[in-house]
C-alpha cells in the first residue's frame, strides 16, 4: 500500500463561517484568504473541513479549506455562487491548470515545471512541481492533508508520474506530525536514491526533491536563465546568491569565458558545481572557467569591490528581503545596497540583472532602488528590459505577483551611449 492511501480521507462535513463586512468584501473581491480577524462567528471544525463562508446578510460568499490552527482561517477554493467541491470540481480545476502548461509539457527539452501554483491556480496553500516522473507537493497548511488525494490522484493519472514527494512548510500545523508525514515523505513510489535529473531547455540539472530548498529548484527563473544565456557569449559573469547554479550553468552554456558563484550555502555551491559538471559534454560549458566563494553575499561583494574586481555580466538574485509589511523599508535599503555593489562590479558596457522575489516590492520600487544606487556612483545605468512571471507561475489574484527582474546596461558617467 502506498502512503498516499493512508492519508486521512476528505470528510463531507461543512462548517459555517460568518465573515465580517470587511472579510466578506475581501472574499467577494477574489482574495484567497479569510483571516481569523475577519470572522464574526464560526461553527467548530477540524483541519481540512470545508468551510462555507457567509456574509453579514447570511448570503453565500465562498467555500474553502478550514484551518483552525492558522491565522489564515479559511483558504478559499471558490467564490460567488454555491457549488459542490467534489471529484468533478477538482478534476475541472486540475485540467484548467494543466492546459495553461501545455507548451511546457510538449517541450522535450524541459522536464521540470510547476503544475499547481498555489493561490494563483485556485489551490491556496498548495504548490505542486513536476521533476520528470516525480511530483513534489508542498503544503503550507495542514488543511490539505485530508484533500491531497483529490488532487494528486488525478495528476498522477494525467502526467503518468511514478513518484510523489511531500514537502511541508515550517509554519505547518501539527496535522502532518500527527499523520507521521514529515518533510520529504514519499507518498507514492520508491524513495529517490539521489538527485532527480531533469532538463531545462536542454541543460541537465540534478534536483534534491527530498531535502532541497522549497521543492528542490527555483523553477520560476527559467525564462530569466534563458535570457542570461543569450547575453553570455564571451563574458566574465558573476552569479550572486547562486543557489544550485542555474544562472551560472546557463551563462556557461551561452559561451561565458568564466563564471564566479557566490552563496552562503556550501551544499548549494556543491550542487551548482555538480550541475556544471553534468553538462561538460557541451563544448561551451567545458571551456568555461568556474570558481566560487562561500560567504555572506554583501561581505563578499564588498571585498570584491575593494579588490577592484569587475565582470561583464552580474546577476543578483537574492531571497525575499520583505516577508512582512514592516520589513519593506529595510528591504528597499537592502536592494539599493546590493544594486550599488553590483553596479560597482560591472564593467562599463556590461549588464547587471537585479531580481526580486519579494511580493511587497513592486518593479517600480526596485527600479527606484537601482536608480538611486547608480546616482551615488561614478556610473550610470540604462534600463533595457523588465521581466516577470513565466507561464507556469501565473498571477491569479491581486497579490499574486512577486517575481520581477531588471536588466540594466552599466556605463561610466562620462561614456556616451
Amino acid at each position: 500500500m502506498s502512503v498516499i492511501e493512508t492519508l486521512p480521507a476528505r470528510g463531507e462535513r461543512r462548517v459555517a463561517v460568518h465573515a465580517t463586512p470587511a472579510g466578506a468584501r475581501a472574499v467577494r473581491s477574489g482574495d484567497p484568504w479569510l483571516f481569523d480577524g475577519s470572522i464574526s462567528r464560526s461553527s467548530e471544525g477540524s483541519v481540512g473541513d470545508l468551510a462555507v463562508v457567509f456574509d453579514p446578510d447570511r448570503e453565500f460568499a465562498g467555500i474553502g479549506l478550514l484551518d483552525p490552527t492558522s491565522p489564515i482561517r479559511v483558504r478559499l477554493l471558490h467564490h460567488g455562487r454555491p457549488t459542490d467541491i467534489d471529484e468533478r470540481w477538482w478534476s475541472s480545476r486540475i485540467d484548467t491548470a494543466l492546459a495553461a502548461r501545455e507548451s511546457l509539457a510538449a517541450d522535450p527539452g524541459t522536464t521540470a515545471y510547476r503544475l499547481i501554483h498555489g493561490e494563483n491556480d485556485g489551490f491556496p496553500g498548495l504548490v505542486i512541481d513536476r521533476y520528470d516522473n516525480t511530483l513534489v507537493a508542498k503544503i503550507y497548511t495542514g488543511a490539505w492533508l485530508p484533500n491531497l488525494r483529490d488532487v494528486l490522484l488525478p495528476l498522477i493519472e494525467r502526467t503518468g508520474a511514478s513518484r510523489v514527494v511531500l514537502r511541508t512548510s515550517r509554519a505547518l500545523s501539527s496535522a502532518s506530525t500527527e499523520q507521521q508525514l514529515g518533510d520529504g515523505a514519499v507518498l507514492v513510489g520508491d524513495p529517490p536514491d539521489g538527485p532527480i535529473e531533469v532538463l531545462e531547455r536542454g541543460l541537465r540539472l540534478g534536483v534534491d526533491v527530498v531535502a532541497g530548498h522549497k521543492t528542490g529548484h527555483f523553477l520560476d527563473q527559467r525564462d530569466n536563465r534563458a535570457l542570461v544565456r543569450s547575453l553570455a557569449d564571451g563574458v566574465e559573469m558573476l552569479d550572486v546568491f547562486s543557489s544550485t547554479g542555474g544562472f551560472s550553468l546557463s551563462a556557461a552554456a551561452g559561451g561565458a569565458r568564466s563564471v564566479h558563484m557566490v552563496d552562503v550555502s556550501g551544499p548549494a555551491l556543491e550542487t551548482a558545481e555538480a550541475n556544471l559538471r553534468r553538462n561538460r559534454h557541451l563544448a561551451e560549458v567545458a571551456a568555461c572557467r568556474v570558481t566560487s566563494t562561500r560567504g555572506d553575499a554583501f561581505e563578499v561583494l564588498e571585498g570584491m569591490v575593494a579588490d577592484g574586481r569587475a565582470f561583464d555580466l552580474v546577476v543578483l538574485d537574492p531571497p525575499s528581503f520583505a516577508r512582512a509589511a514592516n520589513q519593506v523599508d529595510r528591504a528597499v535599503a537592502a536592494y539599493e545596497r546590493l544594486a550599488a555593489l553590483g553596479i560597482a562590479l560591472t564593467r562599463s558596457g556590461g549588464t547587471m540583472v537585479q531580481a526580486s522575489c519579494s511580493a511587497r516590492i513592486d518593479v517600480d520600487t526596485l527600479a527606484g532602488a537601482v536608480s538611486r544606487a547608480a546616482g551615488r556612483s561614478s556610473q550610470r545605468v540604462r534600463e533595457i528590459r523588465r521581466t516577470g512571471h513565466p507561464v507556469d507561475h501565473p498571477i491569479g489574484f491581486r497579490h499574486g505577483a512577486y517575481l520581477k527582474a531588471l536588466y540594466v546596461s552599466v556605463v561610466d558617467s562620462g561614456t556616451k551611449n
